[in-house]
């Protein structure tokens, strides 16, 4: 699939999912994310990856890659800072505002690039700033 494509893919995924934000709409999109480049809050760099299982079916697990070492991210806690954006509001000043859950730091660079949550200013300047460093 071209370039092009893919990012047409990943747009309507997008689209989609931030006038839907269902379960289904988001795991549609986490999968057409899959080894693209995030930023933290702080500015860090991290992919993901999606393992498939025994079965052939990918595994509701996301290995965020950051460093040497992989760690794993739950699905359930993925689902759990998507419950709490309607309870936080649009404007989410910092990752632990989303809830006191695992892996956080890396929801937040996710939603904040699926367009869920908007950051403040400060955490935008941030992002901005490591994007241009490893652009």
């Amino acid at each position: 699939m071209s370039v092009g494509a893919e990012r047409q893919r990943r747009y309507r995924a997008v689209r989609k999912l931030r006038t839907e934000p269902t379960e289904e709409h988001l795991w549609e999109v986490v999968l057409l994310y899959t080894g693209v480049r995030f930023k933290t809050y702080s500015g860090l760099p991290f992919t993901y990856e999606i393992r498939k299982g025994r079965n052939g079916q990918y595994t509701k697990e996301l290995w965020i890659d950051r460093r040497e070492n992989s760690k794993s991210l739950a699905w359930s806690s993925v689902l759990l800072a998507l419950g709490n954006i309607k309870k936080v509001g649009e404007v989410v000043e910092r990752p632990k505002a989303l809830g006191d859950i695992r892996g956080v730091t890396y929801i937040y660079g996710m939603f904040y690039r699926f367009g869920l949550i908007d950051a403040s200013d400060e955490a935008k300047e941030k992002m901005k700033k490591a994007f241009n460093k490893s652009s």
